[in-house]
């Protein structure tokens, strides 16, 4: 296996997370909300950075605590999802700025093209297999809680507990993109592909399996463009995901 083959792991493996989870958070309305939230990671990594620890860790933390907040906040007010992440993307934001400067800070919003050490490829790699495994296996239920919360409660599903879950694996899903796409570009990847499956696709699984492959496909095409071009990684992902949305659209489904 050559290294480049091996540096490519770890991103595949958060893209195939992202697709996942993105395709859930397309349907729930939070496409925008998406975004914001990379931005509480924002405070985590300063602060990690200040106290000489793995910013990555730092930004898991940090978005750990906003996802519960914002479930509690949520089920305390009945306030719609995003505009309680927006409320905490505010401050997140401007505590981050305030926390991070320099070069710290443009690593934090774009990403780093540095390579993870070996205890952060294998945490990442698990925690990518386990947001992938908990989409895959609560699919149903998720979909059942987007129609009618009251009918999956009939059907005895725990839909407090599920959104929370739901919120977590977004959480991490965005944690393991902060390395290379960064706080700012994170959100992007769990949205573009999700609206390009969208519209190509027939049922739940398709729309599943467009995404995932649209968010591998950017992720190793912006690997592999990138240094060719002399472009940071994150931007040419992106660039191609969005340019993959736009070519798709004369391929819509009709109605």
């Amino acid at each position: 296996m050559s290294p480049h083959l091996t540096e490519l792991i770890l991103p595949v493996a958060m893209a195939v997370a992202a697709g996942l989870v993105g395709a859930f958070a397309l349907m729930r309305r939070m496409a925008l909300a998406s975004d914001a939230l990379s931005h509480v990671a924002l405070p985590g990594i300063g602060i990690a950075l200040a106290l000489r620890l793995n910013p990555v860790l730092g930004g898991l933390a940090a978005l750990f605590v906003g996802v519960v907040l914002v479930w509690a906040i949520e089920r305390k007010t009945l306030l719609p999802t995003e505009a309680i992440i927006g409320v905490i993307f505010s401050a997140a934001l401007a505590i981050g700025s305030m926390l991070t400067s320099g070069e710290d800070l443009i690593e934090a919003l774009f990403g780093a093209s540095r390579a993870p050490g070996t205890a952060e490829a294998m945490l990442g790699l698990i925690t990518a297999a386990a947001v992938s495994a908990f989409i895959v296996r609560a699919r149903n239920r998720l979909v059942i809680t987007l129609i009618s919360p009251d009918l999956a409660a009939t059907a005895g599903v725990n839909v407090e507990r599920l959104n929370l879950a739901f919120l977590l694996a977004f959480a991490f899903a965005i944690a393991l993109g902060l390395r290379y796409l960064g706080v700012l570009l994170m959100g992007s990847l769990l949205i573009i592909p999700a609206a390009t499956a969208k519209h190509l696709a027939g049922s739940l699984t398709s729309m599943l399996l467009i995404s995932v492959g649209f968010a591998v496909g950017s992720t190793i095409a912006g690997a592999v463009l990138a240094p060719i071009v002399h472009v940071e990684v994150g931007a040419a992902v992106i660039v191609i995901a969005a340019a993959a949305f736009f070519v798709s659209l004369p391929l819509r489904r009709p109605a």
